[in-house]
């Protein structure tokens, strides 16, 4: 079990959205909440607001996961200024919605250096201090999109595909040098937060448009219980059993259930 009572926990992308309920959460658990964010704006409102929840020990970093020698840099201070880690949740994210032949290289390489290569500076940062406490959990933000492609999402569907393989990978990596290190991934369906205003679903019984509150009280008992892997809502984790299907046949069914027009009306904010 991952006791985050007086842990420390940190959050990317944890000024706004579902990475600053997160972080409200754990600082409620008792964690001692570090978020960074691009955005330097929101964070001073966001430490203000975590301290009333954890008793001022809130702090608050400045930082581009999309640069390496940023993140090594501001990982360098948290240790002198906090400490040590001891839960690492990368959930810094963004997402485009747009056609393929309508995504600028711009956009691509963005969604490429913030969802994917995010996880590996700001992991590598502060994994070494867990294995060497056979101690820690590496929590890694991804999407149901990372279980299956969507239209209107090549760059994000694919980052989080490459999200989800990344953290499977770093799991048996970590069984054979720290088992005591442990990895959560958390696969939802779209959760509204503004990140994917304007998004539909067919059917909301089946596939709803995910409240906040709800996903991060999952997150942060995932997070607890040491669970491996939490896909939301429960239908979603029919994905691999209907990947036996020929390809034909499965696009059938996510049409069947309007996921590859549920982006016609995406409006968002580009930010998570």
């Amino acid at each position: 079990m991952t006791d985050v009572h007086g842990r420390i926990a940190l959050v990317t992308g944890g000024a706004a959205g579902i990475g600053r309920l997160l972080a409200l959460e754990l600082a409620r658990r008792g964690a001692v909440p570090v978020v960074w964010d691009l955005d330097e704006a929101r964070l001073g409102d966001v430490v203000e607001e975590l301290d009333r929840v954890s008793g001022g020990r809130a702090r608050g970093y400045a930082c581009d996961v999309r640069d390496p020698v940023a993140v090594t840099a501001v990982a360098d201070r948290v240790r002198r200024e906090v400490g040590d880690p001891d839960v690492v949740v990368n959930n810094a994210g963004v997402v485009s919605g747009a056609r393929l032949v309508d995504l600028t290289e711009e956009k691509i390489r963005r969604t490429f250096d913030v969802n994917v290569l995010g996880l590996y500076w700001v992991t590598k940062a502060f994994l070494p201090a867990m294995i060497a406490a056979d101690r820690g959990h590496v929590v890694t933000v991804a999407s149901a999109a990372g279980l299956v492609g969507v239209a209107r999402q090549t760059d994000y569907s694919a980052s989080k595909h490459a999200a989800v393989g990344f953290d499977e990978s770093l799991r048996v990596e970590l069984r054979q040098v720290a088992p005591g290190v442990r990895t959560t991934v958390v696969c939802p369906y779209y959760i509204d937060t503004g990140m994917f205003r304007g998004v539909r679903t067919r059917v909301p019984l089946l596939l709803p448009i995910l409240q906040p509150g709800v996903v991060v009280t999952k997150i942060a008992d995932a997070i607890e219980s040491d669970r491996r892997m939490l896909v939301l809502p429960p239908l979603v984790r029919l994905l691999p059993v209907l990947r036996v299907l020929p390809p034909r046949a499965f696009d059938r069914v996510m049409d069947l259930f309007g996921v590859n027009r549920s982006m016609d009306h995406f409006v968002g904010h580009g930010d998570l």
